[in-house]
């Protein structure tokens, strides 16, 4: 027959199950709301002074001067924070937490500094996928004629390969417009045209003005083109320099040479 709960209750095993069950929670309770926080705030709490925004050296005198310890355990890339400033604190401010305990400080490293890739011999896709994967953003395109690399292959850059530069900054390029790759560049006619326009029709082509012939005349319109060399028609490479002969007013029996570098 099944015993009633008083019967069981009056049993001498369950009696001692009992208080020891009582003992250990009785236990437990001391330990966790007396003997635990005694032991965790042995000495006193306090809250954590703000330092976020401080230089670190100033941030860490602060700290130690609250009986707190600071760690500086981070460094991380900010371009809205000067290098050298905490920009997060754990534990935070207003924290209550124990004398002595350790404050951890991230610091600004600045704008992140990232390397220039070589784009010189890249196409422009090309380059501009190697600029974002740097963190860089593709610039102004500046397009010239050249018989090295191919139709819109980049020939220049505004910063060289492996300059060290801020995060996201811009990167101008200089574009092949070809230039007849293999059968060189036909030097244009510039007779009759003055030195300045002159000097622009041929760096359009990817040609320079070479050494510049004053010959003194006072029939002559001055500072106008009435010879050049390599003549008009003739094929040369890209960079080649074309000597002109210019109107100067004068005795037609003097020239005047003037070399171009």
């Amino acid at each position: 027959m099944p015993l009633t709960f008083l019967e069981l209750v009056r049993k001498p095993w369950v009696r001692k199950l009992s208080i020891a069950a009582g003992s250990a929670l009785a236990v437990f309770l001391l330990l966790n709301d007396v003997a635990l926080p005694l032991y965790v705030y042995h000495g006193g709490t306090q809250s954590v002074p703000s330092v976020s925004g401080l230089p670190i050296a100033e941030a860490s005198a602060q700290l130690e001067g609250a009986g707190l310890q600071p760690v500086e355990a981070d460094t991380r890339p900010d371009p809205d924070r000067p290098p050298g400033t905490v920009i997060y604190q754990n534990p935070a401010p207003q924290s209550l937490v124990k004398h002595g305990r350790r404050v951890y400080l991230t610091v600004s490293g600045g704008e992140a500094i990232v390397l220039v890739p070589q784009l010189r011999g890249r196409s422009m896709r090309d380059a501009k996928f190697a600029l974002e994967r740097n963190g860089l953003q593709l610039g102004s395109m500046n397009f010239e004629p050249s018989t090295l690399y191919p139709e819109n292959t980049i020939v220049a850059q505004s910063l060289s390969a492996d300059s060290r530069i801020a995060r996201g900054a811009r990167v101008n390029i200089t574009v092949s417009s070809g230039g007849g790759s293999g059968t060189g560049i036909s030097v244009p006619n510039i007779v009759g045209k003055t030195v300045n326009e002159a000097e622009k029709i041929l760096q359009a082509l990817g040609l320079n003005v070479g050494n510049i012939t004053y010959q003194l005349s006072y029939e002559l319109i001055p500072n106008t083109v009435v010879e050049q060399f390599p003549r008009a028609g003739e094929t040369v490479t890209g960079g080649q320099k074309v000597d002109l002969f210019v109107v100067k007013v004068g005795r037609p029996t003097e020239e005047i040479q003037v070399p171009r570098h």
